[in-house]
C-alpha cells in the first residue's frame, strides 16, 4: 500500500535520502524546509510530491503546514520528525541564546508537528509517527555535545510517553537513535559552533575538532540505506518503540547498559537506605 508521507527538515540528509526513496517506491509525499527552492536541484517537480516552506518554531506555521498536507492528500500516515541540527559546545560556554534556540528547534519544533498531526491521526484510527534523536539522545558523555544531546534525551523522554498515549488508536510511534552517517550533518553550515568559547574546555575543543575534521566524511553508516530501513519499519505490524540505528549503536548502547548496571549495583545498598522504618 503507498502511504502518505510527511517530512520536516528533508532538504538534506537522512531526510532528503529518505524523500528520494519514497518517490522512487510510489509514494506521497510532503517534504518541509525553510527554503523548499533546495528540492529544485535534488528533486525537481514530481506529480507525488509535495515541497512546503515551513518554520517548524512557529507553531501557527506547523499547523497550516499539516492543514495543506490533507488539503492535498486527504491524509497522513506517516510523520518524520527529522528537522534539527548539532549545538556544540561546553555546557557553560554557551549562552542561554544558542542553548533555546537548539531547544526550539530539536524539541520544541518536533512537538508543534506532533501537536498538529495527532489529531488527524487519531481520528483515522492509523499512522506512525517517527521521532529522529540521536545515539546522543541515549548516551551524552561526549564533551562539547552536552546541549544537543539534552535536546535528544527529551525528546527520547516525550517519545516513550507519547507511544502509550497513540497506542490505543492504532498509532504507531517508533524513537530512532541514529548513529554516525555519512550526510553533511557535521559540514559547516549545519553545525554550530559556540559563539565565545571558554579556552580552559581543551576536552571539548578536542572532541568538537574530531567530530568536524575526522569524523565528517568518514561516518561509517550510508543514508541510502537508512532510508529503505525507514521504509521496512514502517511496513511492521508492531515495529519497535526504540530503534538504533547503524552498525556504531550496537557497542555505544551496551556501553551504557554496562556501566548503568554497574552503578546499581556498586549503590544498591546506599540507595534503599532511604526506606521508611516500619
Amino acid at each position: 500500500m503507498k502511504k502518505v508521507w510527511f517530512i520536516t527538515g528533508a532538504s538534506k540528509g537522512l531526510g532528503l535520502n529518505l524523500v528520494q526513496q519514497l518517490l522512487t517506491e510510489g509514494h506521497l509525499v510532503a517534504a518541509t524546509s525553510r527554503n523548499v527552492q533546495s528540492f529544485e536541484d535534488s528533486i525537481g517537480s514530481h506529480v507525488n510530491f509535495l515541497p512546503l516552506p515551513m518554520e517548524i518554531t512557529s507553531n501557527e506555521d506547523v499547523k497550516t503546514t499539516i492543514d495543506s498536507v490533507m488539503q492535498k492528500f486527504g491524509r497522513i500516515d506517516v510523520v518524520v520528525n527529522n528537522a534539527g541540527y548539532s549545538q556544540i559546545g561546553a555546557v557553560e560556554e554557551l549562552s542561554d541564546e544558542e542553548v533555546r534556540k537548539n531547544f526550539d528547534v530539536n524539541v520544541f519544533g518536533a512537538l508543534n508537528v506532533i501537536r498538529n498531526a495527532a489529531p488527524y491521526l487519531r481520528s483515522q484510527r492509523s499512522g506512525h509517527i517517527f521521532n529522529i534523536a540521536s545515539i546522543g539522545g541515549y548516551l551524552g558523555n561526549f564533551p562539547a555535545f552536552g546541549i544537543y544531546c539534552s535536546t535528544k534525551f527529551a525528546m527520547a523522554g516525550f517519545t516513550e510517553a507519547l507511544a502509550e498515549e497513540m497506542k490505543p488508536f492504532g498509532v504507531h510511534t517508533t524513537l530512532v537513535y541514529p548513529g554516525y552517517f555519512r550526510t553533511g550533518f557535521l559540514e559547516k553550515g549545519s553545525v554550530m559552533t559556540p559563539a565565545n568559547p571558554i579556552a580552559a574546555y581543551q576536552n571539548a575543543r578536542e572532541v568538537e575538532a574530531a567530530h568536524l575534521n575526522d569524523i565528517n566524511g568518514n561516518q561509517p553508516n550510508d543514508p541510502q540505506k537508512a532510508a529503505e530501513v525507514f521504509i521496512g519499519l514502517s511496513e511492521q505490524q508492531q515495529p519497535p518503540v526504540h530503534f538504533f540505528m547503524g552498525v556504531d549503536t550496537y557497542d555505544f548502547v551496551k556501553g551504557k547498559i554496562s556501566l548503568i548496571e554497574e552503578a546499581l549495583e556498586a549503590t544498591k545498598e546506599l540507595a534503599a537506605s532511604t526506606a521508611i522504618e516500619n
